[in-house]
């Protein structure tokens, strides 16, 4: 399969979305309103559907588990300790740090989730799923914890009240107990699902900004580098360390390739630092997930 064939319809979505926003009379207040509607209810009723929807083997999971754990722990390592390099200390400023680290590890769920499903099929689904629901918590503790001293509410409030950890956790509970939405329902969660990423395609697209984006350079440079180029090696190795199985291995790399996640602008803005940084940085992270991914792709062996 050519990368361009897997990739190019995820990102003409991205593409209409930011044409649509800039363009036309959908402008930005409508697509706030859709990024809500997707993060609260469509994408964790996807995320939800798409765990409980084959049999889990914790078992057969473990390595997977352990390697996405791993590349995060990898990730937020690298980006806190950016301003400790030889040569940056002084080029980085501490507060635009403390709110663009989260751009090196966070991850854009939505991107993945469709990737995985045009490369691997349900099984792909489900995996990016597992990857996705034991990072999001570590992921935002460790996004959260460099500004909370601006912050207003605690870091278990943070997590328990996340959708997409909620929906996980439901999700895994449902299918180690056997459960499952009756056949009836099914239907609508398909149909809930497929608008979840349809419409999350959009929003990422609607959400892109590059303004901002002359301050902070080397701050910049730094955390899309490990976002886009050491991430994906450190799968690699991860994967080859754990001896993950061929679909485990290319869900891994998509998942260490993806753009980051629009939701550092929204963290950074509420609390009080430079979101149009961040935004900038989101925006550029989406338009270089289309080096990325390929490039993480064909580490996998995926054509």
């Amino acid at each position: 399969m050519r990368d361009a064939e897997l990739l190019l319809p995820d990102f003409s979505l991205i593409l209409i979305g930011y044409l649509l926003c800039r363009h036309t009379a959908l402008d930005r207040p409508l697509w706030l309103a859709v990024e809500k509607l997707v993060y609260f209810f469509l994408f964790p009723v996807f995320l939800f559907q798409s765990i409980v929807r084959t049999p889990l083997d914790l078992h057969a999971a473990s390595a997977l588990l352990a390697a996405g754990l791993g590349l995060m722990t990898c990730g937020i390592a690298l980006a806190w300790a950016l301003p400790h390099l030889p040569g940056l200390r002084r080029a980085i400023d501490p507060l635009d740090h403390a709110a663009s680290a989260q751009i090196a590890f966070r991850f854009n769920s939505f991107i993945g989730l469709a990737v995985a499903e045009r490369a691997l099929g349900t099984p792909g689904v489900q995996m990016m799923a597992v990857l996705i629901g034991v990072s999001v918590p570590l992921a935002n503790l460790a996004a959260v914890w460099p500004m909370a001293r601006h912050g207003e509410r605690s870091f278990a409030f943070e997590i328990v009240r996340n959708p997409l950890i909620i929906a996980t956790a439901l999700g895994l509970a449902a299918n180690l107990a056997g459960l499952g939405p009756p056949a009836w329902l099914q239907p609508t969660l398909s149909r809930i699902g497929a608008s979840s990423i349809a419409l999350g395609l959009l929003a990422a697209g609607a959400g892109m900004q590059l303004q901002s984006l002359a301050r902070g350079k080397a701050l910049g440079a730094g955390v899309l580098a490990i976002r886009h180029l050491l991430q994906p090696l450190a799968a690699w190795l991860l994967a080859r360390a754990l001896h993950l199985s061929a679909p485990q291995t290319t869900a891994l790399l998509i998942f260490s390739a993806l753009p980051t996640s629009s939701s550092g602008y929204v963290l950074a803005a509420r609390m009080g630092y430079n979101g149009a940084l961040v935004a900038g940085l989101v925006t550029l992270s989406t338009l270089l997930g289309l080096l990325s991914l390929p490039w993480a792709l064909a580490l996998a062996g995926v054509r």
